[in-house]
């Protein structure tokens, strides 16, 4: 294949919460081992049965605390409090892909909580406009003008989530993002002019 540059995919899952978006990542992301992907993907905490806030969790499996209800509400969502520099320091680095070339993007979730810092908000921006594809989740609607802006780019697949597709959604990712990778090696195998 030759030609200019590929455009690679950006597929954002949403829906409502619960529904299983991070679930669906998950599973696509166990069916691509060889791949090199590089994020993060949230997770509930839960102490006796209640929710008390969330954790970030790099695909390398280091984790901070996002937001807990005990948190200073200097930046809150809802009842929870929100450690943005924890958030910042466990997540930009991945972000930036240091460490060698990266497959994948994973962002689950561009979400209010982690749009309250302004520096994920430009980390985003920054790799939707790059070339190495995204996958992640966005709230289905609301969450603020940033929030809004990414949904509304001609270039982001908006995939909705629902109990009807969510078992189907993790062949239909690897389906996609393959064929985009195997393009992307043909492309790189032959040259461009």
């Amino acid at each position: 294949m030759r030609g200019g540059p590929l455009t690679p995919p950006k597929v954002l899952l949403t829906g409502r919460p619960g529904i299983g978006k991070t679930t669906a990542i998950m599973r696509f992301l166990e069916s691509v081992p060889s791949r090199r992907c590089r994020g993060f993907y949230t997770q509930e905490w839960r102490e006796g049965g209640q929710r008390v806030g969330f954790w970030a969790i790099t695909l390398a499996g280091e984790r901070a605390v996002l937001a807990h209800v005990d948190f200073s509400r200097r930046h809150a969502v809802g009842r929870y409090g929100v450690d943005v520099a924890a958030f910042e320091a466990l997540v930009l680095p991945e972000l930036e892909g240091r460490g060698g070339a990266v497959d994948l993007f994973v962002l689950d979730e561009i979400g209010k909580m982690e749009c309250l810092s302004p520096r994920f908000q430009e980390a985003v921006w920054r790799l939707l406009e790059g070339p190495v594809p995204l996958l992640g989740t966005i709230p289905l609607q609301g969450g603020g003008p940033f929030i809004e802006r990414v949904r509304a780019r001609p270039d982001v697949a908006l995939w909705p989530v629902t109990p009807s597709n969510r078992d189907a959604l993790p062949r239909q990712l690897l389906e996609r993002f393959s064929v985009w990778w195997a393009q992307a090696s043909e492309h790189r195998e032959g040259g461009t002019p």
